[in-house]
């Protein structure tokens, strides 16, 4: 028996009809197929070149339209905000009190103990220096002593003296009135003949007696009264008394140096056990006060300042951090050499890095509208000149249109006439022409 072979699975077979059927239609469109074939070689050959036609090709388009609908140019867009109106300006740090307090002793005496330390920001009446006081001290014990002796003195006389000055003036008021009886009756006995002459004249003696008791016991009633001798030479030695006392104590006083006024104590030159002498500096104190901003503003800006006005203001070396100001003082004469108006600044709540002669620059608001149409300052050209006018586009070119202009900024500015919101205008910066084709581009 004959073997067969039998057909793998998967296994497709040729018919030798079709093959012969293709083969025949190669032969038969053969000349049709070699200039295809020619063609692509000649591209894969020159492809760079073709490449290159390209590009060239597409720039010359793009650099066709671009003439024909003119440059792509990024416009502003006029808009509804708010607008603060400033007037900018730099200046320095001063402070009202430019001279260093040198701060010394007013008596001669040890120095006891330093309180302080160079550097320290002090307040006025704070102690600084104690000096050594035991013979200060001592005095003001004498002078107290001294007082209340001089007051022990006036009590004297007030309780004592006086109440018993009144006590004999009664007396000897009584003794008079007897003695003046006595007088009259052996008067009137005499002249009857019942009583001698002599004791006439002892009745007038003790009634003369009598009487320079009374005016002795008025003198004393009068010198211990307020007014009266005695008691003003009282009052003066305590007045006197309380006078050393004061001298006492302010010597004592003395005794510890304390800060004249707030500031900062920038130089230190004693330590304990220091012999000191009267009015030699041991202390250099840098007073502190409300910092003031001082500015020289070009003088055509002096209608738009008025005291009260707000300001905002940074420190050149740390333009960051800013720190608020207001307008207290304008100076009311110009500098002719400079055109400037001298306007000074207080801050109230000044940072700790501010320093004496810092360069500051300041906004000070002069201006502020809600809900204004504003524009970039950038788009509007000739604004000084009072004749203000934006480049717009119309009809696909750049065109002059005249506004009126109000408040302005520091970046931007209020657009009173002549625009709407929403209206665009070319900047100055872009170089277009008027009359040149443009395409706006908003930002």
């Amino acid at each position: 028996m004959a073997e067969q072979s039998l057909p793998l699975p998967n296994q497709r077979r040729i018919d030798p009809i079709s093959v012969a059927s293709a083969w025949s239609g190669i032969i038969t469109h053969k000349w049709f197929l070699l200039p295809v074939a020619s063609a692509w070689s000649g591209i894969i050959t020159h492809k760079w070149f073709l490449l290159t036609v390209v590009v060239l090709l597409g720039l010359g388009a793009w650099q066709g339209i671009r003439v024909l609908l003119g440059p792509a140019v990024v416009v502003d867009r006029v808009a509804r905000g708010r607008l603060v109106e400033t007037v900018v300006a730099s200046g320095h740090v001063e402070t009202p009190y430019r001279v260093r307090v040198e701060i010394g002793s007013q008596i001669t005496g040890t120095v006891e103990d330093v309180l302080v330390q160079e550097g320290e920001r002090v307040t006025k009446g704070q102690p600084l220096i104690a000096l050594e006081a035991r013979e200060s001290k001592a005095s003001v014990v004498q002078a107290q002593g001294a007082v209340a002796q001089a007051e022990a003195r006036i009590r004297q006389l007030e309780e004592l003296t006086l109440p018993s000055a009144k006590e004999a003036q009664t007396q000897a008021e009584a003794t008079l009135r007897n003695a003046q009886q006595t007088y009259d009756r052996t008067a009137q006995l005499e002249r009857n003949g019942y009583a001698t002459r002599a004791a006439l004249d002892d009745a007038q003696k003790t009634l003369d007696v009598a009487r320079a008791a009374k005016r002795a016991t008025e003198f004393q009633v009068y010198t211990a009264s307020p007014g009266g001798s005695d008691h003003v030479m009282a009052q003066t030695q305590l007045n006197q008394a309380r006078a050393n006392l004061d001298t006492a104590e302010s010597r004592l006083g003395y005794a510890t140096i304390v800060a004249p006024r707030d500031g900062v104590l920038i130089t230190r030159s004693v330590e304990r056990g220091t012999v000191v002498q009267a009015g030699k500096a041991l202390l250099v104190l840098a007073p502190s006060g409300e910092l003031q901003l001082v500015l020289q503003i070009d003088e055509r800006n002096l209608g738009r300042l008025a005291l009260g006005q707000t300001a905002l203001a940074s420190a050149d070396a740390y333009p960051d951090r800013h720190f608020s100001a207001t307008v207290t003082y304008i100076n009311p004469g110009v500098d002719i050499s400079r055109a400037t108006v001298e306007v000074k600044l207080t801050v109230k709540e000044p940072p700790d890095y501010l320093r004496q002669d810092m360069t500051v620059s300041v906004d000070i608001e002069v201006a502020a509208k809600d809900n204004a149409e504003v524009l970039p300052v950038r788009s509007v050209r000739e604004i000084l000149s009072g004749q203000a006018w934006v480049m717009t586009v119309k009809n696909g070119r750049a065109a002059k249109h005249p506004v009126k202009v109000g408040l302005r900024g520091n970046s931007q500015i209020e657009i009173v006439e002549g625009m709407q919101p929403g209206d665009i205008a070319i900047p100055q910066s872009s170089g277009v022409l008027t009359g040149q084709r443009v395409r706006p581009v908003l930002p």
